[in-house]
């Protein structure tokens, strides 16, 4: 048995494997919530195969259907649970409970949520020293639509999440306190 595999599970090549898909995962959901397309291509293996229920192709089709569908949502948020990651040589079982959260609003701030608990469930592979999803399929456990009536406008106070190059993740780094 090679020390990835499954022994006690507690060996530090399993626990960095683990960690390096976690990452992956964690990655992907950024990249969704940010309209990142290069980042969510990061995180699959050219030749993936990608099921989300509605959708089911290969990684170009699935960046190019869910690029046109979280475009009609003003903002979409992605919350991983439990993660369970199961090593097996190169090949690894993750499933990943996650909540995502989607929110339509027009200038009125009406619209609606649409709220998913989901299962993402994973294939991972270590190619070339890298994992990443080799094949995934998304289980829908439950779903919830709720009307969204006057809704605080975007922008008015504070910083809000953005889905371009203006969003706070990509200037926190450079940021500076005004000068007093």
């Amino acid at each position: 048995m090679s020390p990835i595999e499954h022994d006690d599970g507690a060996t530090l090549a399993a626990l960095v494997a683990r960690q390096q898909i976690a990452d992956v995962i964690y990655r992907y959901a950024r990249g969704i919530d940010r309209m990142d397309f290069d980042l969510v291509r990061s995180c699959y293996h050219p030749d993936a195969y990608d099921d989300h229920g509605a959708f089911a192709g290969d990684v170009e089709q699935f960046i190019a259907a869910a690029a046109s569908f979280l475009e009609r949502w003003t903002a979409t948020q992605h919350f991983m649970g439990n993660m369970l990651i199961e090593i097996d040589g190169e090949r690894a079982r993750a499933e990943t409970y996650a909540v995502a959260y989607h929110r339509r609003e027009d200038a009125d701030g009406n619209g609606k949520d649409d709220i998913m608990g989901i299962r993402y469930v994973d294939r991972f592979e270590r190619r070339a020293g890298d994992w990443k999803i080799a094949h995934r399929v998304v289980a829908t456990e439950w779903r919830r639509v709720d009307p969204v009536s006057g809704a605080r406008h975007r922008g008015e106070v504070g910083v809000w999440g953005r889905r371009d190059g203006d969003d706070v993740l990509n200037w926190i780094m450079d940021a500076q306190a005004p000068a007093r």
